[in-house]
């Protein structure tokens, strides 16, 4: 794959795509036969029913094989941001750089996937009417008070650690949870099986669960 995992990894031929993508398929309904009790298109819970979603990501994800040759994915969105701040502030060392040498920063096919999801969520949301104008989660404020700057002090080196972790495993959540994933890469499996192991080891005591 080219981007967001390791360069070794072949991308998958058209063929493949299309298989599957029809496996997703089959098995979205498959799930949705199991589940007879829920209703998709009427789900209690999040505005926009998880079922209907994960199926549209799925099929997003087959399509963009399709199309463009490209995987799912945003971790490069930060290294290209991360680039073009560095033009601005530092740009000899920034061109100095191994990684911008290679890949210098440019708004391409990943930064454009980025903001979109970013405007999707955004429309998700409204549309949804769960478009909330607040600084801390409930679980938050619960947890630790509504002190902004304490979250702002946590969340920052968190969101700091979890762009480096991207980085040195090559992809992130939707690189390797989704596009690796999907084409069964045995290491994006290894990757996911240690996000969740992760998550879960912070968020027990985080949160004292």
């Amino acid at each position: 794959m080219r981007t967001n995992m390791p360069s070794s990894v072949p991308m998958i031929s058209r063929p493949a795509a299309l298989l599957i993508g029809s496996l997703v398929l089959l098995f979205t309904c498959a799930a949705t036969d199991a589940g007879a009790g829920v209703d998709a298109l009427d789900y209690p819970g999040p505005a926009w029913s998880p079922y209907i979603v994960g199926a549209g990501i799925g099929v997003l994800s087959w399509l963009t094989f399709y199309f463009s040759d490209k995987p799912i994915g945003a971790s490069s969105f930060y290294a290209q941001l991360a680039g073009f701040l560095g033009k601005r502030i530092a740009p000899r060392r920034t061109a100095s750089l191994t990684y911008f040498k290679d890949k210098p920063p440019k708004v391409g096919w990943g930064f454009v996937f980025v903001v979109a999801t970013i405007v999707g969520g955004a429309i998700a949301a409204l549309t949804g009417g769960e478009f909330a104008n607040e600084w801390l989660p409930p679980i938050w404020e619960a947890r630790f008070g509504d002190s902004i700057a304490l979250r702002a002090a946590i969340a920052f080196p968190g969101g700091m650690l979890m762009a480096f972790g991207a980085r040195l495993a090559g992809g992130c959540t939707s690189g390797h949870g989704i596009s690796g994933t999907l084409q069964l890469n045995v290491a994006s499996w290894i990757a996911v099986i240690c996000f969740f192991i992760g998550g879960v080891a912070v968020a027990l005591p985080l949160y004292n669960l």
